[in-house]
């Protein structure tokens, strides 16, 4: 708002967004349960009523559930991929209509540096970003045809509540193989909360300037530990791509049409010796 932009703010109780912002007259806080199409259509209708278009799109919201794959029960696992996943895709589907429409639109779906490099002890949130990453990159060849930009942002570690109750669940370790291991990883963990460096003021005024832009870039890489991690994956998926080079290339079919003459010819030797 201080930008100058009307703002749709979304919540389970719009009561406290109102009320930890205040009343002004861009703003409409709306309900929002992220785990509900209905709710994401009824959000998107009136920003509509209000403002009569929506400009910007940001799906934002997320939780986590940490722990090695096999301890992770298959529930939270579902609610993993529900929330951090199909939640940015309700909100999309409800608004993409209206971005067709006023042909333009851009929308900002934030990731994580997991969505590029998984991590021990983070499969279950991994899985859920790495989907993100494919339907945003997938999605861009979707609806650039109709004027409507997208752009998956993948921030390192900010000082936020994500480490904290209730966003984060901790598991509770039930195999004897992996019994040990927690005992490091949950207080390093743990204490990362509110010590986090990237500052969240500087990452969402960033935010604000990236949705202004004319050409917003399709990825954008945020925090100094999240553009080292990046980096990294890129050279490691380099090596493994020469590594592939050796064995795996040249696997290929021959060209179709050599195929159908083969075919042609053995027809017609076929025809003869009959």
């Amino acid at each position: 708002m201080a930008a100058g932009h009307r703002v749709v703010a979304t919540g389970r109780r719009p009561d406290r967004v109102e009320q930890a912002l205040g009343a002004h007259d861009d703003l409409l806080a709306t309900r929002l349960d992220v785990t509900s199409p209905s709710d994401a259509d009824a959000a998107v209708a009136a920003a509509v009523r209000r403002f009569g278009r929506v400009d910007v799109l940001v799906n934002n919201a997320g939780n986590s559930y940490p722990g090695y794959f096999e301890e992770i029960p298959p529930e939270h696992m579902r609610a993993q991929i529900e929330t951090t996943l199909f939640e940015p895709m309700n909100f999309t589907r409800a608004g993409l209509p209206l971005m067709r429409g006023q042909r333009g639109g851009h929308i900002i779906t934030i990731s994580s540096i997991d969505g590029l490099a998984g991590l021990e002890f983070c499969a279950a949130y991994a899985t859920a970003k790495f989907g993100v990453e494919g339907w945003m990159e997938s999605l861009r060849h979707d609806v650039e045809p109709f004027g409507i930009r997208t752009t998956v942002v993948n921030p390192g570690l900010f000082r936020t509540e994500f480490l904290a109750e209730p966003s984060k669940t901790w598991p509770r370790p039930s195999t004897d193989d992996y019994a040990q291991r927690p005992a490091a990883l949950l207080p390093a963990w743990q204490g990362k909360s509110g010590a986090q460096p990237g500052d969240p003021a500087k990452l969402a005024a960033s935010l604000v300037t990236l949705a202004d832009a004319a050409d917003p870039p399709p990825r954008w890489i945020v925090g100094d530990d999240a553009l080292a991690t990046a980096e990294a994956k890129a050279r490691q998926l380099l090596a493994q791509v020469e590594a592939s080079r050796r064995s795996g290339s040249g696997l290929n079919h021959p060209p179709f049409e050599r195929q159908e003459e083969r075919t042609a010819e053995t027809v017609t030797a076929r025809g003869r010796a009959r």
